[in-house]
Order: C-alpha cells, then sequence, then structure tokens
C-alpha cells in the first residue's frame, strides 16, 4: 500500500504512476536549510486545487496549470492537493512550489486514476497519464517521507474513471493526503471518503507512526447536501470547504485558520481553497514534536 522511491536529488519528488495496484517503496532527499527555527507549532498554508486539465471535460481551457503556477507564486502554500490533472503537469509545478521554497527540499507524488475500459491508466488529451498529486515542502533536517496511493473499492460502474487516492507520510510532522471522489453517485462518493479516513490513513499511521492528518480534494460532497460530507469524518475531525465540494479536513490536533478562496480566473470550473493550519503538538492526538516555519 506504500511507496518510498529511491533516493533523489533536492527538489526531487515521486513521480511514479499507480493505475489499480498498491506500490511499495523508499523515499530519500538529502537535507538543506532547515524549514523551521524553533520549537512550538507549525504553521502550513494548505493549497487545493481542481485543475480539470485532462482536456476530456467541458471545464477543459488547456490555462490552468499556467495560472495554478502563478497562484502558487503568489501564495506559496507549504503544501498543495491537486486534482483532474495529468502527470507531466506535475513537473511543471514542482518546479514553481521549489522557486517559492528556495533552499529547502520538496516532496512530489502523483497517483493515476484507473480506466475501466482498458484496465489502465486514465489518459489526457495529450496522451500522458492523468490523476491526483501532491506537492510538500519537507523539514530539515531532512528524516524521510513515505508515499503510499491506491484505487478505492467502492467505484461507481457507470463511471470509466476509477478513483484514487493518494498520501505522503512525513514523520513527526504531517500526514497529507488528496483523493477526487466520485461525481456520479454521492453514495460511491461517501463510501469512498469513510475507505480513505478510516481504513487507508489509520493503516498507514499504523506503520509509519502517527502523525497529524490534512487531507485536500474535491471530494465531490457538501455540507449539508445528500449525502452530507459529515456522514464519513471519524471523530476528532475538523473541516473547512469552499462553499461547494472542495474540502479540507484535518485531525483535532491541527486548528484551522485562516481560509479564502483563490480566484482562477476562469481557467478550470474550480476556485482554489487557501487554509492556513496550525499544527499543535500539545493538543489532544498531537503527539509528535513539530516545529514553527
Amino acid at each position: 500500500m506504500s511507496e518510498q522511491p529511491p533516493a533523489a536529488g533536492r527538489r526531487r519528488g515521486v513521480r511514479r504512476a499507480l493505475a489499480v495496484a498498491w506500490l511499495v517503496a523508499a523515499a530519500a532527499l538529502p537535507a538543506g536549510p532547515s524549514v523551521a527555527d524553533a520549537p512550538g507549532s507549525t504553521t502550513l498554508r494548505v493549497l487545493q486545487m481542481n485543475l480539470c486539465n485532462s482536456g476530456r471535460a467541458g471545464c477543459y481551457t488547456g490555462r490552468s496549470v499556467t495560472e495554478a503556477v502563478e497562484v502558487i507564486r503568489a501564495d506559496a502554500p507549504g503544501l498543495v492537493t491537486l486534482n483532474e490533472t495529468c502527470q507531466d503537469d506535475m513537473a511543471v509545478l514542482e518546479r514553481a512550489f521549489a522557486g517559492v521554497h528556495r533552499g529547502g527540499s520538496v516532496g512530489s507524488a502523483f497517483a493515476v486514476a484507473g480506466d475501466r475500459p482498458s484496465g489502465d491508466a486514465t489518459r489526457c488529451r495529450n496522451g500522458r497519464p492523468y490523476g491526483i498529486g501532491l506537492l510538500i515542502r519537507l523539514p530539515q533536517p531532512y528524516r524521510g517521507h513515505s508515499v503510499h496511493r491506491g484505487m478505492h473499492p467502492a467505484q461507481d460502474l457507470a463511471d470509466p474513471e476509477q478513483r484514487a487516492w493518494l498520501c505522503v507520510h512525513v514523520p513527526h510532522l504531517v500526514h497529507a493526503c488528496t483523493t477526487h471522489l466520485a461525481a456520479t453517485s454521492g453514495t460511491v462518493a461517501l463510501a469512498q471518503c469513510g475507505h480513505l479516513l478510516h481504513t487507508v490513513v489509520p493503516t498507514i499511521r499504523s506503520g509509519a507512526g502517527y502523525a497529524p492528518t490534512v487531507v485536500g480534494g474535491d471530494l465531490n460532497l457538501r455540507h449539508g447536501g445528500s449525502p452530507d460530507v459529515r456522514a464519513c469524518l471519524p471523530p476528532g475531525y475538523r473541516r473547512v470547504d469552499d462553499g461547494g465540494v472542495q474540502q479540507i479536513l484535518t485531525t483535532d490536533d491541527v486548528t484551522v485558520g485562516a481560509r479564502r478562496s483563490v480566484g482562477m480566473r476562469g481557467t478550470t470550473d474550480h476556485p482554489g481553497l487557501l487554509v492556513t493550519l496550525t499544527v499543535d503538538p500539545a493538543r489532544p492526538g498531537g503527539t509528535v514534536t513539530a516545529r514553527r516555519r
């Protein structure tokens, strides 16, 4: 269920795709200047974006990645969760992300959505794998991180796209995940949400160790909807949304601070969602030693 790639240079992440299977490996990046300089809480700015960049949907403009680069440069998030993106977009976005975190190390990961008719990956218009991605600034000194990805067991059989999940576990700091849930069935989306939060996250943490959890994604579930997104949250989770289906979920050792929608200037059909989080190791559940950026 986990993947950990071989050692790589600074600012390199994990780019290997997964179509329908779970992969296992080990990640390593060289140490660089510290991202934290004092004991205490860790402040983490999280940016969730749905780029609609497959080229197959009506919301496609071909300009969303360029706009996402500008948003990353302007807002300098420490964690970016990405939906409806192409595998080759990740290199472009990672360069922009690394550019706002000069002197540190960053990690990236990508998971493909499966394609039921072909049994392969869903493909973007350019033929590259399509799916979800994650960018994260890594703490210094670097002590490793692991990447975990897989397919949700519940899938809408009326939809050829098979939905995936993706997590990056940074020991003693954060467990970050993203997913893009079923758009054609609220019942299936709710089951997928429950699988990620009740099965995947606890399973990874049981092996990798506890870290406060942050999940960002287009869940295709709403507060007050039918079904309601709150129905899949385990006890002790917090939630914030963009007024629609994009959600950022956290364990209760993470305090949700300032939040705002980020205009994407018509390049995609979803605004970005930017939220400032504070991880406090002194709070219940916060069993990690975190550090302030």
